[in-house]
């Protein structure tokens, strides 16, 4: 769905949800369908961004609550992130380090 759609039904509900005619549950499950697409990281972008944000591998492994290996891993193309970490490097690459803390 493109986002004006989503962005209007979210809108709609959201009207509905103030004059009680929504419950909680089904406000907060529209909501979650519109959450940011969370991309896939690849090595480069991974190094890019860590240098970006002025961190070392170390610093940066902290940040995200991993070892500093892992970090290291991700920047050689070793392995790969997913899940939380993904989302993770998400919020870090949109909002900074702020959107870790």
């Amino acid at each position: 769905m493109g986002n004006s759609i989503l962005d209007s039904v979210k809108e709609g509900v959201t009207d509905l949800h103030n004059a009680g005619l929504v419950d909680d549950i089904t406000m907060k499950n529209i909501e979650s369908l519109c959450l940011p697409e969370v991309k896939e990281y690849d090595a480069s972008h991974i190094a890019n961004l860590r240098k970006r944000l002025k961190l070392s591998q170390a610093a940066f492994a902290r940040f995200l609550n991993i070892s500093p290996s892992t970090i290291k891993q991700w920047e050689t193309g070793a392995k790969n992130p997913s899940g939380a970490c993904r989302k993770l490097l998400n919020l870090a690459d949109r909002k900074g380090l702020s959107g870790l803390m």
